[in-house]
């Protein structure tokens, strides 16, 4: 990352955008994954449309170890694979909850420190507890191009449950603090996933021209994307 100073007009050069769901799953290939807050709680839908990140991550990662609060999951938890389970647990609290044998090469949280009363104790824990392993988060952008067009119309898209929203600049003062170094921030489009599924016909037609609309929009300009995907290739 190069260094801010912060000032209104400096200009931010993310990368393009890329497929979020993709681009954490190929980092994910081979390799034993901790996946935080993973339970979603439309996930069954999404299974059965390949659109659950959970169950990509397990399709070609060795191993797979989800934790997540939700009421839905039982108290043992739940087998989602051959080789990929779920943790009812809090991901605040990972050294009470995880195995003695989870030896983890990538530590996932997807779409999830927006919803943490405290990110930045989240970060660190991970950096105390994951040193040298890579870590892979995302979230959403509050510059995105949905929220920028509904606010002229004195209107704002965000979920009931999410307590924080991020831009570029603070995700990165986010990161800074936190103590990573080798890491970088890389926008996501976005995807109409549950609305494509919940509707059919000329409609799903309408999401899908939409949403190929702005993602060429925030392929133009990267600032108005979905979100942001915080890699940090070496904890």
């Amino acid at each position: 990352m190069h260094p801010l100073s912060y000032q209104p007009l400096e200009r931010l050069r993310p990368p393009r955008p890329v497929n979020r769901s993709a681009f954490i799953v190929d980092h994910c290939r081979g390799r034993n994954v901790l996946d935080l807050g993973c339970y979603d709680e439309t996930a069954l839908v999404k299974r059965e449309a390949n659109e659950w990140l959970h169950s990509r991550i397990a399709s070609v990662a060795t191993s797979v170890i989800g934790v997540d609060n939700s009421s839905d999951l039982p108290p043992d938890g739940i087998s989602t694979g051959p080789s990929s389970r779920i943790i009812r647990g809090d991901v605040t609290a990972l050294g009470a909850v995880l195995p003695g044998d989870a030896d983890p090469d990538v530590i996932v949280a997807g779409e999830l420190i927006e919803h943490l009363t405290d990110p930045t104790a989240f970060l660190r824990q991970i950096k105390i507890l994951f040193e040298g392993r890579r870590f892979i988060a995302s979230t959403p952008n509050a510059t995105q191009l949905s929220n920028v067009l509904l606010g002229i119309a004195s209107r704002e898209s965000n979920h009931r449950d999410h307590l924080q929203v991020f831009s570029y600049k603070t995700l990165t003062t986010l990161c800074s603090r936190t103590g990573f170094a080798d890491w970088r921030l890389v926008p996501y489009h976005v995807q109409y996933t549950e609305m494509a599924l919940r509707t059919g016909g000329l409609r799903r037609t309408l999401v899908h021209m939409s949403q190929a609309l702005v993602t060429g929009a925030e392929t133009a300009f990267p600032l108005l994307s979905a979100g942001f995907i915080i890699d940090v290739r070496r904890i």
